[in-house]
């Protein structure tokens, strides 16, 4: 089970804030992008793509990246 937090426009995209997955062990961040696509319909996946991945303490975007019990989903932020 991974627990998935999601933030500004990918948490409305999805329509929630957070959701607990049923993921295999060894789930990577690419497997993650793909069950999302697959619930929440193709057009989500180019957002997924350029999202940054918090899992564990490290932020990534290598797809290769293993699943921790919680994976935060952040789309790119502008700042000021």
């Amino acid at each position: 089970m991974v627990e998935v937090r999601y933030f500004a426009a990918i948490a409305d995209a999805v329509g929630k804030d957070s959701e607990t997955l049923d993921l295999p062990a060894g789930a990577t961040v690419a497997d993650l992008r793909h069950t999302l696509a697959t619930t929440y319909g193709p057009d989500l996946d180019p957002m997924l793509r350029v999202c940054a991945y918090l899992v564990g303490d490290e932020l990534t975007r290598d797809a290769a990246t293993p699943l921790t019990a919680r994976v935060d989903v952040l789309p790119p932020f502008a700042g000021g």
